[in-house]
């Protein structure tokens, strides 16, 4: 609320908080009295957005809570329109299309992706629809709607905080996705906590993530290779081409006969993938402008060149390994799923693959490749040989003998 004093010849604009905030600060400083600290250290205490900004005014007491509005991204837009339109154009807005896309999440608890006890503790930063949103609510877990409260945690909101490289800690680690790990034992990670820690000067030069994926503050985080290091064009190397259009089959993105699938409007819709080469150019020149900004260009080009190569490694390792898995089915040595689409093992199926050698795949897909070629492009040594290449070799060992020894159990039941 505003006030207006007239003194002299000057006014005097003296904010008050309205009627109704104030109640709901007396009655939350009793009930929850950390969200009503947060929000007072906060920049919307400052600015006089109080809780009926963001939540509405239907809620009054503890008999209509059900009638507190939970916010969206749209209602962060109302003040941060520029900030949402970017976020909406980048990869995080598609994390929650991406997750219920999987075949594998609809055969997990509830708790884990409507609960967000497990994936959808991470994937709830993507943009939702009004269907989606009642779904969370009918399940009990209609607060993971706001998106930006995911960087932003709430009620304080901070931006510095989510210009620290430990707000995306929560979400980029583990097990397919352990950019953390790698980042942060780095000598760019190394360098930018020990910035934190004040052990280096302030000024000192030291990428976090948000310097290399949100240059200048732009919200539209994106990479050139995308989340499964696949894309389109197909490379002009004759063997990778090759390799790469095996693993497209094995995600189910190209058929048999090399033609695109239903499933490759998934990957367009969740943003996994690039799809063009003037997308693909696009996020690469992105990097090698900020790799700039420290290394020469020359010396920038060189080290991403070499997680492209590491990719391409990879894949003919995996590639085999889908071929050889791909053989028992086609031999009738290993009974193809009927869920399956195709004559290839379903690297989406994750954990739900039905046999050992099939979850091995799942293992040396999901993990041990994403660990090749992050652990490359995040300049970390040791998770790109030992954490990923390395694991990658004995996968490939492993489904090779649990070939033979199924091909052997095959022949003796003939």
């Amino acid at each position: 609320m505003k006030k207006i004093f007239l003194t002299g010849f000057m006014l005097i604009f003296v904010w008050t908080l309205s009627a109704s905030a104030q109640d709901c600060i007396t009655c939350h400083q009793k009930i929850t009295p950390n969200i009503v600290k947060d929000w007072k250290l906060s920049k919307h205490s400052e600015n006089y957005v109080d809780c009926s900004t963001c939540h509405g005014d239907a809620h009054m007491s503890a008999a209509d809570v059900a009638k507190v509005k939970i916010p969206t991204p749209e209602t962060c837009a109302d003040c941060h329109e520029e900030k949402v339109a970017e976020f909406k154009k980048g990869k995080h807005a598609a994390a929650w299309a991406a997750l219920n896309a999987m075949p594998t999440t609809h055969e997990m608890p509830m708790e884990l992706v409507e609960g967000m006890k497990g994936c959808g503790g991470c994937h709830k930063i993507g943009l939702k629809s009004e269907e989606d949103i009642k779904k969370l609510k009918a399940n009990g877990a209609g607060f993971g709607t706001a998106s930006c409260d995911a960087c932003h945690t709430r009620h304080t909101f901070s931006k510095k905080e989510a210009q620290q490289p430990q707000a995306c800690q929560t979400c980029h680690t583990g097990f397919d996705h352990p950019q953390w790990e790698m980042y942060s034992g780095s000598k760019h990670g190394v360098r930018a906590l020990l910035r934190q820690t004040g052990v280096l000067h302030p000024d000192t030069p030291a990428p976090t993530c948000q310097t290399c994926h949100m240059q200048e503050g732009n919200h539209e985080v994106r990479t050139a290779w995308g989340f499964l290091a696949v894309r389109l064009p197909l490379p002009e190397d004759e063997q990778w081409k090759a390799d790469q259009i095996t693993i497209l089959q094995a995600l189910g993105v190209l058929d048999p006969a090399g033609k695109p699938t239903a499933r490759l409007d998934m990957v367009k819709a969740a943003d996994v993938a690039r799809l063009t080469q003037e997308d693909w150019d696009r996020e690469r020149n992105k990097m090698i402008a900020t790799c700039s900004e420290c290394h020469s260009e020359n010396f920038a080009k060189a080290e991403l060149e070499k997680g492209d190569g590491m990719i391409k490694q990879a894949d003919r390792l995996l590639a085999e390994a889908i071929r050889i898995i791909a053989g028992l089915y086609k031999d009738g040595v290993l009974q193809k799923p009927d869920s399956y689409a195709y004559a290839f093992p379903d690297l989406l199926t994750f954990h739900d693959a039905p046999t050992p050698i099939e979850q091995k795949l799942f293992v040396m897909h999901l993990e041990h490749r994403m660990r090749t070629f992050q652990g490359t492009f995040h300049a970390n040594p040791d998770y790109a040989l030992w954490y990923g290449w390395s694991e990658m070799k004995r996968d490939l060992s492993e489904i090779k003998m649990m070939a033979e020894d199924l091909r052997a159990k095959a022949k003796k039941t003939e």
